[in-house]
């Protein structure tokens, strides 16, 4: 087995592949999912990180549930490692990847190793979309343990035993939602959410900057041995937002498709 296949959040990189039949299912994580799939384009993204630069992959779009308005408007984007994701069509993408997890960042700007892994980098001021997967058997618990604090109350000891390591201190895993924020709980290990426009909450605890736009997602737990998470952040422009429940859907989808492997 290659080193880039050894750690385990790669396997929710194979997910659905294809097909044309209908879904509708809740699977482990209780989210309901329905509906007749539609073809979508395939863009793959290059990526860099834990053993260096890999190529964009070449593949399938899996089954989607979107109207055939919005189908025209979106591809999804997917590295060789990590999940993919449903962006608006002409946006540029880039993955990065490690021990700790995968992110893979769709924006209008163009990106590359150069300017996304910078120590210099701020993160996107603009419209951007951001799908990660924190893998919590590794040093991505860390980020694990501080959504688990912020949005699932009933794993609290997973944070407890994050926190006994010593690693951070306890101030760096504050319980509690974050104060602007608006949640909607899809079953006990999915929440959705909106970070207001000029706040800082869920949707800016990635590589969005807070800006004069909202941003919307979700965060979900895998129950598997090591609780990885999976959470999404999307800030589109005016024009696009309409798109925004459909990403924030099909990402629930494969999750379920994950979960349920």
């Amino acid at each position: 087995m290659s080193k880039r296949t050894q750690f385990p959040v790669l396997l929710l990189g194979i997910l659905l592949c294809g097909g044309s039949a209908s879904v509708s299912h809740t699977g482990n994580l209780g989210v309901s999912v329905s509906g007749a799939t539609v073809t979508i384009s395939f863009i793959g993204c290059k990526s860099d990180g834990q053993v260096g630069p890999l190529d964009a992959p070449t593949g399938q779009a899996p089954a989607i549930k979107v109207p055939a308005a919005a189908a025209r408007r979106l591809v999804y984007y997917k590295a060789e490692n990590g999940m993919g994701v449903l962006a608006p069509r002409g946006w540029h993408c880039f993955s990065t990847y490690g021990s700790n997890g995968t992110s893979l960042f769709v924006s209008p700007e163009a990106m590359d190793a150069t300017s996304i892994l910078s120590t210099g980098w701020k993160g996107f001021a603009g419209p951007a979309i951001q799908i990660s997967v924190a893998d919590g058997g590794t040093s991505g618990r860390l980020q694990v343990a501080k959504v688990i604090a912020r949005v699932f109350p009933n794993r609290r000891q997973f944070v407890q035993n994050v926190i006994a390591e010593g690693i951070e201190p306890a101030s760096s895993f504050p319980a509690g939602p974050y104060p602007h924020d608006q949640l909607t709980h899809r079953g006990k290990n999915v929440v959705e959410f909106e970070t207001p426009a000029n706040m800082a909450g869920l949707g800016t605890a990635s590589r969005l900057q807070t800006n004069s736009s909202p941003i919307r997602g979700v965060a979900i737990l895998l129950s598997d041995d090591s609780t990885s998470l999976i959470q999404l952040s999307a800030r589109l422009p005016e024009q696009d937002r309409d798109l925004t429940t459909a990403i924030v859907q099909q990402v629930e989808r494969e999750a379920i498709a994950a979960q349920d492997r």
